[in-house]
């Protein structure tokens, strides 16, 4: 059994992560915002499936002390952690002249210092065990830009420069540290950004998911959360343990060419 940490797992990507994980029969910490009754109804659901310990840790992502006490509590409670996924993230779009300061600020807070935070609490007591695995979920917009969306960019950017530094420091440690590049996943935060892209550029909802969204995967479909988790299950077993310092990319064929 392995205690696994997800963060923004009360909807989307992280969620079906960790019911991915659940199914694994893992001990779960949760992470996210939510209604309280909606979060205690995801708890007791992964309980039933897991048959191990689940809970929630109401770490704001923006702020530091909160994430460290996020580490701390998983570790007193169950150990150690074996796996943490660093999945919480934002999105905001807009031309960058007409970029809300406090969204640069929030966005860069949660989509990539986070992971860092995180990953500074965590690996002391990996190290200790000589066992760990780092699961960072990018972007294809990690790999590739797209205009109005300079801060998303910039993060995802960001956490695959942090990935491979933090592999290669940890590389005789027994830790590995991969990212996930995603493609479209059709999770709130993408039906947000579809609403906000058609307010910026003047288009219906409707042609931006066909012809703005869809357009960037060759398959013209969705990428599902269930196959992001799936690549997350298969890097924190051990037939990945050659895996590290690498992306991996789930979307659609979008950065083929």
């Amino acid at each position: 059994m392995k205690t696994v940490v997800v963060t923004g797992s009360t909807s989307g990507i992280g969620l079906a992560i960790a019911e991915a994980f659940a199914e694994k029969a893992n001990n779960l910490v949760l992470n996210g915002f939510g209604e309280g009754s909606e979060i205690n109804a995801i708890v007791e659901r992964l309980r039933s499936i897991s048959k191990a310990d689940v809970f929630h840790h109401p770490a704001d992502m923006t702020k530091p002390k909160e994430i460290s006490d996020l580490i701390d509590t998983a570790v007193e409670r169950f150990g150690g952690v074996d796996v943490v996924v660093n999945n919480a993230g934002i999105q905001h779009v807009e031309r960058i002249e007409d970029f809300p300061i406090e969204k640069w600020d929030q966005i860069i807070a949660i989509n990539l210092s986070s992971a860092f935070h995180t990953m500074r609490a965590v690996i002391p007591s990996m190290k200790e065990r000589k066992n760990g695995r780092i699961i960072n979920i990018a972007s294809a917009h990690g790999l590739v830009a797209s205009p109005f969306k300079c801060a998303y960019v910039a993060a995802k950017h960001g956490i695959l420069g942090l990935t491979k530094t933090a592999a290669l420091e940890l590389a005789e440690m027994g830790i590995t540290v991969n990212a996930i590049c995603p493609g479209y996943v059709l999770t709130p935060l993408v039906e947000k950004q579809i609403r906000d892209t058609a307010k910026a550029r003047g288009m219906s909802e409707e042609h931006v998911q066909k012809e703005v969204i869809l357009k960037a995967q060759p398959t013209r479909e969705f990428v599902q959360a269930s196959e992001v988790a799936a690549l997350a299950i298969y890097l924190a077993g051990n037939e990945a343990c050659q895996v590290t310092g690498t992306h991996i990319s789930i979307d659609g064929g979008w950065t083929a060419a």
